[in-house]
């Protein structure tokens, strides 16, 4: 009677044999490249037209993380993202009767991001080539100020000079660690960041969706003990 039960264990061990390796710690930096999503929305009523847009500007991009390996297939890591990107709002406003009512305003903009991430592996920590997805959760601040203001027509309702905003985010991402010797590995990743669109609440007419922040990094990877 005891046998079936003893084999079936024996099997679940061998199993997870590999998710109960010895843990290790790692931290690493990454740099890139910094891609915020458009918005724009257009609306036409009785007595006039309006549309509006933002469009951003590619900008650099720091991430520092620190992480355990909990087995060769599991990881969890906490990452630091910085980033700044240049962004022009454009409005135009067009009554039937009347001005047109129309500005484009160049701001500067900044984001400080924490992140908590799972990261799944699809090879052992002793192979070469190790791809990995991550998906996590955290918080986004982001500050604009404004730089420039043009092709101002009539008396229009700017955005204000400067405005801030934190916001919960979700963070997915896809990369691969290629090893360099025993503690060092290359690391790029392609991530992708949302959260709340400060932006496109302050366009006239507003818009509608959500902050899309893509994230090309190229970094390195040290693990702070041998395996």
């Amino acid at each position: 009677m005891l046998k079936r039960p003893r084999f079936a264990l024996s099997v679940l061990l061998s199993f997870c044999g590999p998710l109960l390796a010895q843990p290790s710690y790692y931290t690493g930096a990454l740099g890139g490249v910094s891609t915020l999503s458009a918005d724009g929305r257009s609306l036409f009523v009785s007595g006039g037209a309006s549309t509006s847009l933002y469009k951003p500007e590619n900008g650099p991009l720091l991430n520092l993380f620190a992480g355990v390996h909990l087995s060769d297939y599991l990881s969890v890591q906490a990452n630091y993202v910085w980033n700044r990107n240049d962004v022009a709002l454009v409005s135009l406003v067009a009554p039937d009767h009347g001005t047109a009512l129309a500005y484009q305003q160049n701001r500067g903009s900044r984001q400080h991001a924490v992140f908590g991430e799972a990261l799944i592996f699809f090879r052992n920590r002793d192979s070469r080539v190790r791809p990995f997805l991550s998906a996590g959760i955290g918080a986004v601040s982001l500050r604009s100020e404004e730089k420039l203001v043009t092709n101002v027509s009539g008396n229009p309702l700017l955005p204000p000079a400067v405005f801030s905003a934190a916001k919960p985010a979700f963070r997915t991402a896809v990369g691969i660690d290629l090893s360099l010797g025993p503690r060092l590995q290359f690391r790029y990743s392609f991530a992708e960041a949302i959260h709340g669109n400060e932006f496109s609440r302050y366009l006239s007419p507003p818009g509608q969706r959500n902050l899309a922040h893509f994230q090309n990094l190229f970094g390195f990877v040290v693990r702070l003990q041998r395996r």
